[in-house]
């Protein structure tokens, strides 16, 4: 059997952090301030509806890259979710602040991602596993902007879906958090890194 060359074995290490998806998953964290910037300014709301459908491409955009390039690393599948959430939360803040979202939303969500978050570390810490991303979780993102962004944008031709986006988005949250919740104690209980 051939043995691969540096090139290849560089750009199929795991390990790197430094790719076009990790950096469109990094801009896209970045992006919560641009966006919540320009949220203080209704004028501005062109500009913020911009912003937040470039940061929605870019949580598609950044895995597209990353299969595409064969450079889906451990870092990627960090930072990914941790985009979509800096993003979200940061919205979220600004709108539970002036009074724009129900605050039980903010708090479940807040606490849904600690909770992920604290046994993601300690299955990391211990080599046990190294999270992936579920569909549930994909569509419970996509749900939950869609619910942010209807707060923020006004349809009066759909009044019903801004609360409804936001319940079918708790029920996806709450499914996807058992299913990851399910996914660290198999893997604790494997003893195994996967």
């Amino acid at each position: 059997m051939k043995r691969p060359n540096l090139k290849d074995r560089i750009i199929n290490d795991p390990t790197r952090v430094l790719t076009l998806a990790n950096l469109i998953s990094l801009l896209r964290a970045f992006s919560a301030i641009p966006i919540i910037y320009s949220m203080a300014y209704p004028e501005w709301n062109w500009l913020t509806g911009i912003l937040i459908l470039l940061a929605v491409l870019s949580d598609a955009l950044d895995g597209y890259f990353a299969r595409r390039a064969r450079s889906v690393t451990h870092f990627g599948k960090w930072i990914d979710p941790t985009a979509d959430f800096i993003v979200i939360i940061s919205i979220l803040v600004y709108l539970v602040g002036v009074g724009k979202f129900p605050g039980w939303f903010f708090y479940f969500y807040l606490i849904r991602h600690m909770t992920i978050a604290a046994f993601a570390i300690y299955c990391m810490n211990y080599g046990y596993l190294i999270l992936h991303a579920n569909w549930w979780g994909k569509w419970a993102t996509g749900i939950t902007a869609l619910g942010v962004f209807l707060h923020i944008f006004e349809f009066s031709a759909l009044p019903w879906l801004k609360m409804t986006s936001i319940y079918s988005a708790t029920f996806l949250l709450i499914v996807s958090m058992f299913q990851y919740i399910k996914q660290f104690i198999l893997s604790i209980r494997a003893g195994s890194v996967k």
